[in-house]
């Protein structure tokens, strides 16, 4: 039986656990970096800007999604760092928006949620460009709706929305 809800305090874990695994992989993002110059600081960027979220959530406890979204937003937005960090930023205040009044996630919330921030961040590039952030972002998403039709499961669609985007 899969995981079919998840609330405040489990997206905070979730949030921060994927905030520890970006930190221990930031040479290897930061080796992706390619456009628009390869200059090496894209995971030291993203890095920052997550522990700026992290910092706002690590102060506050919530059981509402919503609400945990929202505050993880706010710390990114705070402490975005390069273009890199502002995409991600973008990314999940779109996701926040879509979460705002969710006291718990399900499967069609979370893919709705994905959509809502890439919108946001292809909207707040002046010329996106395909075959980067966006690019992998927009396919996660893509992969999560079509597979939030047909499962309530959180776990399988995060392994869809993960294929997606590889």
């Amino acid at each position: 039986m899969g995981i079919r809800q998840v609330n405040g305090e489990q997206l905070k874990d979730m949030l921060m656990a994927g905030a520890a695994n970006l930190a221990r992989h930031i040479e290897k993002v930061n080796a992706l970096n390619v456009f628009p110059v390869p200059d090496g600081d894209t995971g030291t960027n993203m890095n920052l800007t997550m522990s700026s979220g992290v910092n706002e959530l690590s102060q506050k406890s919530f059981s509402h999604a919503g609400k945990t979204a929202l505050a993880f937003s706010k710390g990114l937005l705070m402490g975005a760092r390069g273009n890199s960090g502002v995409i991600l930023s973008q990314l999940f205040r779109g996701f926040a928006k879509a979460l705002a009044d969710a006291e718990e996630i399900n499967a069609n919330l979370l893919a709705a949620a994905l959509t809502q921030g890439v919108s946001a961040a292809y909207s707040a590039v002046i010329k996106p460009v395909e075959g980067t952030i966006l690019t992998v972002a927009k396919d996660a998403a893509s992969g999560a709706e079509k597979f939030a039709k047909s499962t309530d499961d959180l776990v399988e669609l995060m392994k869809i929305t993960i294929n997606s985007a590889e």
